[in-house]
């Protein structure tokens, strides 16, 4: 079955209850889960579909649009609509501290960044506190573009004392591996999960559309001693992270 025979308007208008932008909506979700519309296809012009089901182009047009801020579909500039590549899932496990280098050699896979900050600053209000610094601390950050096979998949900025990180430009692939080498590897994080919708620039450097959905981190990282030595603030495509904790009863037999 073709895209435009699965649209006609008898195989499903009115089955479902809703407003009309909802139940196309699904319809195209739809057409690509049952491989009508495969990655990289092109949608109908909206001209096209009003025409064929009947429904206005504002109609249309509004479901297109929950389909783009999902991520299900990209728009390109000049050629229409597209059903997006299915990002690879990444599955993270919050019972470890581990980096984002890691977590990916884990899975046999390469990573890569993109530096977007790399220096020696005055620390940010959010930094004094996360850090426990004064005023007059300087701290070594860190801001880059995380990349596996290609793909982007994280924004990180990391916050650390001068003492920690003297020199951050000595940071390549992995921050924990050079905090190894100097002995400063935190033990233990407390990490705060939070979902988003992606801004404009955070979109626009992760490839996906404005407003699609994101998770933010914040981590805060620890040695032995209890000092605090980083803090990191990173945002994830939601499309790409899946985040799993096992969680266990702790005394099972008292329930």
């Amino acid at each position: 079955m073709t895209i435009t025979e699965f649209l006609l308007p008898d195989y499903w208008m009115g089955q479902t209850p809703g407003p009309r932008y909802v139940q196309l909506r699904q319809r195209i979700e739809e057409a690509i889960e049952e491989g009508i519309l495969g990655p990289d296809a092109s949608l109908p012009p909206e001209r096209e579909i009003a025409e064929l089901t009947g429904l206005s182009r504002v109609t249309v047009r509004k479901a297109i649009q929950e389909l783009v801020t999902k991520g299900t579909i990209i728009q390109r500039q000049g050629s229409g609509s597209f059903v997006r590549e299915p990002a690879a899932k990444v599955e993270q496990s919050l019972s470890r501290l581990t980096s984002f280098t890691e977590d990916m050699s884990r899975r046999g896979m390469e990573t890569t960044s993109k530096w977007l900050e790399r220096g020696v600053f005055l620390p940010s209000p959010e930094e004094i506190v996360g850090l426990g610094l004064s005023t007059d601390d300087s701290v070594a950050r860190i801001y880059r573009l995380r990349e596996s096979n290609g793909q982007p998949l994280a924004l990180e900025r990391a916050a650390l004392p001068l003492d920690i990180l003297p020199n951050p430009i000595e940071v390549g692939k992995s921050l924990y591996e050079v905090l190894e080498k100097s002995g400063n590897r935190p033990i233990r994080a407390i990490q705060k999960i939070s979902a988003i919708n992606l801004e404009d620039e955070e979109a626009r450097l992760l490839g996906v559309e404005p407003g699609m959905a994101g998770l933010k981190i914040q981590r805060i990282s620890y040695l032995d001693t209890g000092r605090v030595v980083e803090f990191t603030r990173s945002i994830y495509r939601g499309d790409a992270y899946d985040f799993v904790a096992e969680l266990r009863l702790d005394n099972p037999k008292e329930s």
